[in-house]
C-alpha cells in the first residue's frame, strides 16, 4: 500500500482504533485492516467481551493484490483462503484486544490456547514445540488482570515471533512484555480471530471490506502508472498521446 493511501478510524462500542500504529517489537508501520467485536450468545442475548482491532504492514495490500485484487467485500469474506493468506502472508500484523468486559489473564490465554491447539491439531501440526510455547504463552498471563479498557496486544512477524504486550487501549507500549517464537503460535493467535473459525465475524467482514476497498485502489494506481508509463515513452517518439484512463 503506497505511503499517501488513507484509512479511517474504527470505533468499536466505546473504543477507537486509529488508522495507524507502531506496534511494540517492530519498526514497521501499521495500517488499520478492519475492527469489530467478539462476543456470544448468552441465554438468548448477544454478550460482548472484546473490541479487537487487526493491523497490517504497510507493504500487506502490495503483498495481497497479486491474488486478491478485482474482488469484491463479499467474495472476500466469504473465502477462508484470503483470510489464511492475511494470517500467513510475508508481513507483519499487529491486533489489539480490549476489553469490554473484565478479564482474567488466565480467562483469556487458556481460550486463545485450546482455539490454537485445535488449530494446530486441525491441520496435523501440533509438536512438543507446540506444546512449549502454549506452555510460554499461559505463563505470561497468569497473574493478569484486565479491566475494561485496557488490552492485549500482539506483533505478529513472518519469521515466526509474537511480541505479547499489555497496556491501556490508548497507550501502546514501545516493547512488548513477552517474545515468544514460534511461527505456529504467531500465526494461530491471528487465525483463532479471523480464521474459518474466527471468534470474532464482525472483524472479519470489517477487514473484508477495508481490504477489498484498498485493493481497488492499489488496481487502479497500477493501472494509472502502467498508463502514464506508455504515454511517456509515446512522447519520448514523438506519438500523440489520448489519456482515456480515469482515477
Amino acid at each position: 500500500m503506497a505511503a499517501s493511501t488513507q484509512v479511517s478510524e474504527v470505533k468499536v462500542e466505546d473504543y477507537v482504533f486509529p488508522p495507524t500504529v507502531k506496534a511494540p517489537g517492530s519498526d514497521k508501520s501499521f495500517f488499520l485492516g478492519g475492527a469489530g467485536v467478539r462476543g456470544m450468545e448468552i441465554e438468548g442475548k448477544f454478550v460482548k467481551f472484546t473490541a479487537i482491532g487487526v493491523y497490517l504492514e504497510e507493504c500487506g495490500i502490495s503483498s495481497l493484490a497479486a491474488k486478491w485484487k478485482g474482488k469484491c467485500a463479499t467474495d472476500l469474506a466469504n473465502s477462508p483462503d484470503f483470510f489464511r493468506d492475511l494470517v500467513t502472508g510475508p508481513f507483519e500484523k499487529f491486533t489489539q484486544v480490549t476489553m469490554i468486559l473484565p478479564l482474567t489473564g488466565q480467562q483469556y490465554s487458556e481460550k486463545v490456547s485450546e482455539n490454537c491447539v485445535a488449530i494446530w491439531k486441525a491441520i496435523g501440526v501440533y509438536t512438543n514445540e507446540e506444546a512449549m510455547s502454549i506452555d510460554k504463552f499461559l505463563e505470561a498471563f497468569k497473574d493478569e488482570k484486565f479491566p475494561p479498557g485496557h488490552s492485549i496486544v500482539f506483533t505478529q512477524s513472518p519469521l515466526g515471533s509474537l511480541t505479547i504486550g499489555f497496556c491501556k487501549h490508548d497507550c501502546i507500549p514501545e516493547a512488548g512484555n513477552v517474545v515468544i517464537v514460534n511461527k505456529n503460535l504467531s500465526e494461530a493467535v491471528l487465525e483463532s480471530i479471523i480464521g474459518e473459525h474466527g471468534v470474532s465475524p464482525e472483524a472479519k467482514q470489517s477487514l473484508a471490506a477495508r481490504v477489498a476497498e484498498l485493493l481497488n485502489q492499489e488496481e487502479k494506481a497500477t493501472l494509472i502508472d502502467a498508463t502514464n508509463a506508455v504515454a511517456n515513452a509515446k512522447v519520448v517518439e514523438g506519438v500523440p498521446v489520448q489519456h482515456d484512463v480515469k482515477a
